[in-house]
């Protein structure tokens, strides 16, 4: 098992936690390294609980005032796991954030995006044109429908309707409301490009 020092103390803040993500992920299966640093990293012991469950390990060697911790990763990928229980976020009890989402799929290195998306009783998404990108729904609640530019798609319990890149549609929900996994390919980040 191979074992390296990492102090994080000299790692500039802004770039501390990809830093040592990016050490991480260059060892091999059973490599490890240790940190060093001045506090007990807990956030960063939760992105790593976040980002690679299962597959790490995470051993205290020191405490204050020199913390030293041995990381050693036990899988060559992040491991399959299960996210949520589709049926825990069916209900009145999941609350929506400012855009409708009840949950969304929070792992930083992914090709896809998901949400559970939550639509008041009566309430509707207004028609717009989609994104460049096809969207899968799978209803897990209520009932509603997407109305399209020349019909009207019902939605119920188990529907699965695909949304193709750039169709215009509005969705509403039904007297019960409506909640949906919506699942995309990932949206490119913001870039900024020369105009020349």
């Amino acid at each position: 098992m191979t074992s390296y020092e990492l102090d994080a103390r000299v790692i500039p803040h802004a770039d501390r936690h990809s830093t040592i993500l990016a050490t991480f992920d260059a060892l091999a299966v059973q490599e490890s390294f240790v940190l060093v640093n001045d506090h007990d990293p807990v956030p960063l012991r939760g992105l790593f609980e976040r980002e690679y469950p299962r597959g790490y390990d995470w051993e205290y060697l020191d405490e204050a005032p020199e913390w030293r911790i041995r990381i050693t990763m036990l899988a060559a990928t992040p491991l399959p796991r299960l996210l949520a229980d589709t049926a825990d976020l069916a209900g009145p009890t999941a609350e929506a954030d400012l855009f409708g989402a009840v949950w969304r799929l929070d792992v930083a290195e992914r090709d896809l995006d998901a949400n559970v998306i939550a639509i008041a009783p009566e309430g509707r998404i207004a028609t717009h044109a989609g994104p460049d990108l096809d969207v899968l729904l799978h209803v897990i609640a209520g009932s509603g429908r997407v109305v399209t530019e020349r019909d009207v798609v019902p939605l119920g319990p188990g529907g699965l309707v695909w949304l193709p890149r750039r169709s215009q549609r509005s969705i509403e929900a039904g007297p019960d409301g409506l909640r949906y996994l919506s699942v995309h390919r990932r949206k490119p980040g913001l870039s900024i490009r020369s105009t020349r």
